[in-house]
């Protein structure tokens, strides 16, 4: 089934907004533009400016046109489940916060079928919006032995899911856990916190074909900059 033209055009500049392309501020093409620009009716056009203010990414003026809004600050749920699964993030920069091989009973995660003694890789980074808040701390855990290789990489920009696929190691599946936490002080003072803060902490499993565990990691992101959502698209044949 053809992608409906509303959606593609929508999805083009949610990309665009959520990687930095297009800064708050920003201003969109009018109505008028994007008919010219894609050759798709008015509805469609306004149907594409309309969602995207309704999802929070745009606010639109009267007479002024159609704006990056200020907040523009998504998480896809979705993305952590699903190694494959293309779109935006949220603009900002990583920056590494510590990498080293530990034991795994020190890596501040939970490794479940993974040995007390066995090295682990465990690389602990911040991320940051685009007005350089912090605004998450990522953790994540790999057995050493699965990618003795891994610290050579470019750790700013590294996607764990994506080594795999490039290495050809078999992920198979991935679990999210949605875990209510309390900030401790090292989290809290990486994310400009009061410790003690209650916080959602996003935990997610993912396993190798033979069920041995490839990856243990978690996100700690701040409430109140980030907001998390998932989206289904049901697929229409209208333009």
């Amino acid at each position: 089934m053809t992608t409906p033209a509303y959606l593609r055009i929508r999805t083009e500049l949610e990309q665009r907004i959520r990687s930095g392309a297009l800064l708050p501020g920003s201003k969109l093409p009018t109505e008028a533009e994007l008919r010219e620009q894609y050759s798709v009716s008015r509805a469609t056009a306004q149907r594409v400016l309309s969602e995207l203010a309704q999802a929070g990414l745009v606010e639109r003026h009267r007479r002024r046109g159609t704006f990056v809004a200020e907040g523009a600050r998504q998480e896809n749920l979705l993305r952590m489940v699903n190694p494959v699964l293309q779109g935006p993030e949220i603009p900002g920069r990583h920056a590494v916060d510590s990498a080293a091989v530990i034991p795994a009973r020190d890596a501040d995660v939970e490794m479940p079928g993974v040995d007390d003694d066995a090295p682990v890789t465990q690389l602990r980074r911040l991320k940051f919006d685009v007005d350089d808040n912090p605004i998450a701390v990522e953790l994540s855990a790999v057995p050493f032995s699965l990618a003795p290789r891994l610290l050579d990489e470019d750790l700013d920009h590294l996607t764990v899911h994506d080594y795999f696929s490039r290495n050809g190691i078999p992920a198979a599946k991935s679990r999210v856990y949605i875990d209510p936490v309390v900030l401790d002080d090292d989290t809290a003072s990486r994310l400009r916190l009061p410790a003690g803060q209650a916080v959602i902490r996003l935990r997610r499993l993912t396993w190798l074909t033979d069920g041995s565990l490839a990856e243990a990691m978690w996100h700690i992101i701040r409430p109140d900059l980030v907001e998390f959502f998932i989206e289904h698209s049901v697929l229409s044949t209208q333009d």
